[in-house]
Parts: structure tokens; sequence; C-alpha cells
């Protein structure tokens, strides 16, 4: 871990973590031959409800009861103007993009003179912001970024925040990639869920993502609460119907400090799981779509660029409320994550200290770090890659290999390493074989 050198103090009182280029410039254990692809993600936090199974930063989003905020006025339907219910008052859209960019210029010289090959705007739920307000963030992202042509433009979107022609203002913001939070078509696990979506809400979004754009995702989850084979393969086939270039499959799993955790609703047994995952692989499959990562499957020309770069433990930084940084220097990879509290991000973001934390990954743990994403490929890593983007020797990761190898969860030729299907169904226990085996 880097000593960190508290910078100055921000109005708020809190601590910051602010280094200059040098610092991160300086000789150190590794030896980078290049620069992997750069990403930017962007963090807006805040959601009209917590989901009881969430556990990103999100933080819920409550409009004021006012005739005035009653009326859409450019907004989602039945959720009040743009910018209106941030609790005690509208929610801070301006302010929060000013925090941002602040936060992006504060940034600009550790990425200096690098291309950015995808942008992904998360959340929370990005598409409570209004369409202007977005067009204004890209606009500014713009100015200060060199962007790689035709570069990848994501932004996540809930049905509960759909309004008609609200996500093809999206599109005509400059969003090229819609992900929207289906989850299920079902209203009982929909309720189960703690969504403020109705399965008729989430057709209407759908069917407008289609029409508005080229490439668009549904977030589906499975082995929810009370749920069957057969209402999992309902699900999917309803989600076929509008022909999506991409759908991503989440299991529903119970984190830590969620409402879920400390009310934790009765889900499958895990081989009940393990079939509905197949059942949806099947039917995916059978409709064009290749299962290229754990939990992606995309027709042929649509795989996630952005999503790509994390799993090929490519570059990203993060900016927003918690955001998290993985960037790539000479000597070091440095990890960073920013203030978690909207109010208090803002504080720090327009004071220049954004970073809340930045450390120095270790050399022992990047082949466990490397791993932990590029094994969720379905094709696997080139052992070039390794090398290139960890600066460390193969022989780091040989004993792990060959253990890997020997239980059947991999295959490898000269040139790349593949999870085997036993590899992918205990994708867990091939991750922690590389735990142990780093080069110390």
């Amino acid at each position: 871990m880097i000593p960190i050198v508290p910078a100055p103090a921000s109005p708020s009182g809190e601590p910051a973590v602010r280094h200059d280029i040098q610092h991160y410039m300086r000789p150190g254990t590794l030896q980078l031959s290049a620069l992997p692809p750069l990403s930017l993600y962007v963090h807006l936090p805040w959601c009209l409800k917590k989901c009881p199974y969430c556990d990103f930063n999100s933080h819920e989003w409550t409009a004021p009861k006012t005739p005035a905020a009653s009326a859409p006025q450019g907004g989602a339907s039945g959720l009040g103007r743009p910018g209106a219910g941030w609790p005690g008052g509208e929610l801070p859209e301006q302010r929060y993009v000013d925090a941002v960019i602040a936060d992006l210029e504060a940034a600009l010289p550790l990425i200096w003179g690098r291309t950015i090959h995808s942008i992904f705007i998360g959340g929370g739920t990005p598409s409570l912001f209004a369409p202007a307000t977005i067009d204004r963030l890209l606009g500014d992202i713009r100015a200060r970024l060199k962007l790689e042509a035709n570069c990848e433009i994501t932004m996540e979107a809930n049905p509960g925040t759909f309004e008609k022609d609200r996500f093809r203002a999206f599109r005509q913001a400059g969003v090229t990639r819609l992900s929207i939070g289906v989850q299920s078509f079902n209203d009982d696990h929909l309720k189960a869920l703690g969504r403020v979506h109705d399965r008729a809400q989430a057709l209407a979004a759908v069917e407008e993502a289609a029409q508005s754009f080229d490439t668009f995702n549904l977030d589906i989850m499975y082995a929810l609460p009370g749920q069957t084979l057969e209402q999992v393969g309902e699900d999917i086939a309803l989600a076929l119907t509008f022909a999506p270039p991409h759908i991503s499959i989440y299991h529903l799993t119970i984190e830590p400090n969620t409402y879920f955790a400390k009310f934790p609703p009765v889900i499958p047994e895990d081989d009940i799981a393990y079939a509905m995952l197949d059942h949806i692989t099947d039917l995916t499959g059978a409709a064009g779509l290749e299962r290229y990562e754990v939990s992606a499957y995309a027709k042929s020309g649509h795989r996630c660029t952005h999503n790509l770069n994390y799993w090929q433990f490519g570059d990203y930084l993060g900016i927003g409320a918690g955001a998290h940084t993985k960037l790539s220097f000479a000597h070091r990879v440095v990890r960073q994550v920013r203030f978690r509290e909207p109010r208090l991000y803002m504080d720090h973001a327009l004071a220049g200290n954004a970073v809340a934390q930045d450390d120095e990954v270790a050399r022992a743990d990047l082949p466990f770090e490397f791993m932990l994403n590029a094994l969720r490929l379905r094709n696997g890593f080139g052992l070039r890659d390794f090398t290139e983007r960890t600066g460390l020797a193969v022989t780091a990761i040989a004993k792990a290999l060959e253990e890997a190898e020997r239980k059947g969860l991999i295959e490898r030729d000269f040139a790349r390493v593949r999870p085997t299907v036993k590899g992918y169904d205990f994708l867990s226990d091939l991750q922690s074989l590389f735990l142990s085996n780093s080069d110390k």
C-alpha cells in the first residue's frame, strides 16, 4: 500500500487523498511494457427506492408531494420535473455534474494523452437525470477527453423512470447503448425484489429501448423467492421476443449490509438454480446469443466493450460518488475510491479532493486480481496479456495453472488459457487457486 499523505481538509472537514503525477511515476517493483485500454465510469447515485438485495452505492430519492411536482415537465412519468425529489429539496443535478466534472479535471494529469474506449454511466438509476443533464455531462466529458471513434457510451435505466420518448432523448444526448434493469416480467417476483416498476412498465420500457437503440441490454435475475424453472423460462422467452442483442443474467445473491441480509428470503436450492441457468443458456443460445462471459449473453457484434475491458484487466477511471478506479503506470497498478455519500462527495470534488482511498496493488495480489476477472470470460485470456497487464512473468501463475489443469478446470495451449465447462460451474474454486500461488 502506498503511504497516504492526506490532502488539506475540504470544507466538510473530512480527510482526502491527493497525489501529483510524479508520485505515481516514481520507480517501483513492476515494469509494465504498455498501458491497457482505458474506460470511463460515471456514477449517478440516486434511486427512487433502495432495493432490498442491493449493496451498490445508491441512495433513495424521495419526490416532494406538491402540486408543482406532480406534473412531469420532461422528467419521467410520475416523477415530477427534472431535478425535483432530493430529500428535503430538489435533486441537485447541476451541482452534481459540476462536481463530477471537477473530479474529472483533477484526475486528468493521471490519464493525460490516453484515449477513452468506452463510457459507462451507472448508479443508482442514471435515468432519473433529465436527458438535458446527460447531454451536458457528455458534452463536458468530450471537451476534456479524447474519445475513440464510435466510443461505446452505455447508460443504466430502470422501467420505473420510463416515459415514452425519454429513452429516445438519451439517445439524442449521445448515449449509444441502454442497459435496462428489468430483473423480471413477473409482478409477484418484482414485488418480492422491491422493484418500483411492474410488468407493464417493463414491457413498455423494453419496447421503447428496442425502437431507440441499435444495441441495448436487459438485466434479468433468476433464483428469485418462490420462482420455478418454468417461470424462469417464461421471463427469458418474453425477453427474447424483443430480440435483445445483449442479456445479462444474475443469480439473486444475499449480500452483506442489505435488507435481505437481515431478513433473508427463501430462494431456490443450488441444484435448482443450476438447472435454471442451464435453461437460460439453452434458450438464449437458440435465439443466437452466445454466452461469452459468466453472466453475459450477446449476439455477434454486441458484446459490452466496457465490461470486456474490466474482465480483461483494463484500466478505468471512476468519477462520481463512491466510484472505483484502476489505473496502470510504468511501475505500478493503483486503485482509488471516491467519497461515497453524495453530499460529502460533492463538497470534496468541488474542492478538488474527491479521492478517499488510494492504494497500490501489491505485487503478490496481481495474479489473483487478474484471474478474478479474466477467468469469467468463456474464451479466457492470452498469456501475453497476463504479462503485459500485470508486469509479471507467467511463472507467477505456473503452479496454479498446473493445479487447475489437473482438476479439469481449465484447458490451455502455449498462447491461451480457457475455463472448461467444469471450470465455469466451479468458477470460485478455480479463481481461488490463484490466491496462494502469487509471485512473492
